[in-house]
């Protein structure tokens, strides 16, 4: 990569931290298609990493009880309830009658008519399939099956309600704002290009916590030490996968080579796209977004901002060597006026 993106662009980080011989660049991708929230990844994450409890109050945020990524949260299972159909058809109560119950002979009425004889009780007119629903009865659903619902009968026959649930974590940027503005280097970047706090050189002056573009990092109350993930850096060193990887049990979170990632994840989408999830997107994977592309990135199945993410984020020091310039520009306009002034003044 060119050294001229060290501030903002594409980039092979370890390399431009200083690291020789840097073995492939290590990451996360994160599949929230199969995310099941089950919170294996939170669990086995402050096991390891001996991270303080956290996430026993009740939040009234669904069964999300951690609520974010915070100091002794470093992986966090957001749930989020959507009232649309979880398959890709017309939403199975549009166009029901909302008023009060219409009599089956009615309803059978209104089921072959447009006019607007059936809609006294309720029935819309035109709509003869919601009529026709209604004027069928009670409708036997059968025994519990054996598997996952929508799993036997496809995406058609789920309801109007599904969950969108993902894992979120530290996405160890390739331009990381936290690192470069630590003024102690407390923050580095390891061979394998990820960052890492130091908590034994933090001396938490919070610089990096409103530095950081998706607010990931956090300071420990009590502690006022900055604290994330460090994607296992021990666990890598040692040639095994970090434990939130390890412990997935549906492999939504796959740790490898970030290219390898990549194309795995590319090849994902595509797959879902065929089967008619239109809406699956990557995020994060892009090395010339606004971060240089996240060392984890994700599948999500909404808009970003749906997961609480930013839709753009931007490291600062992109417009570094703009202010630089204008600042640069700005000194020499004034060093001029003070010349002028003086020799106006002379004369």
């Amino acid at each position: 990569m060119l050294e001229g993106n060290s501030l903002y662009g594409p980039l092979d980080p370890a390399p431009d931290a200083g690291w020789t011989d840097a073995p492939p660049r290590m990451g996360f991708f994160t599949d929230t298609s199969v995310c099941i929230g089950c919170k294996a990844c939170e669990v086995a994450c402050k096991e390891w990493n001996d991270v303080p409890a956290s996430g026993f109050d009740l939040l009234g945020m669904s069964y999300d009880n951690t609520g974010a990524l915070t100091a002794n949260s470093w992986r966090h299972v957001a749930f989020i309830e959507q009232p649309r159909p979880a398959g890709h058809r017309t939403p199975p109560f549009a166009g029901n009658p909302t008023g009060p119950a219409a009599s089956p002979a009615s309803a059978a009425t209104a089921a072959g008519t447009a006019n607007e004889t059936g809609t006294d009780p309720g029935v819309p007119p035109g709509q003869p399939e919601a009529a026709a629903r209604m004027a069928a009865g009670p409708e036997f659903l059968g025994m519990p099956g054996s598997q996952p619902p929508g799993r036997a009968t496809g995406a058609e026959s789920r309801t109007d309600f599904r969950w969108l649930m993902m894992s979120d974590v530290c996405k160890h940027c390739t331009h990381a704002a936290c690192l470069d503005v630590c003024p102690t280097g407390a923050l580095f970047r390891t061979e394998f290009g990820t960052v890492v706090v130091q908590e034994d050189i933090c001396n938490g002056c919070g610089y990096c916590i409103s530095a950081c573009p998706y607010g990931v990092i956090d300071q420990r109350k009590g502690d006022g030490r900055a604290w994330k993930c460090t994607l296992c850096y021990d666990r890598l060193g040692a040639g095994m996968t970090p434990a939130c990887a390890q412990a997935c049990p549906t492999e939504s979170i796959q740790f490898g080579p970030l290219d390898e990632l990549r194309e795995r994840a590319a090849q994902r989408v595509a797959t879902l796209h065929e089967r008619g999830v239109p809406e699956a997107r990557l995020y994060g994977h892009d090395p010339t977004d606004g971060v240089g592309g996240d060392g984890a990135f994700f599948l999500l199945l909404d808009e970003p901002e749906v997961y609480g993410l930013p839709p753009d984020p931007v490291v600062a020091t992109r417009d570094l060597p703009k202010m630089w310039k204008r600042a640069g520009l700005m000194a020499l306009a004034m060093a001029a006026a003070a010349v002028a002034a003086f020799v106006g003044g002379s004369s």
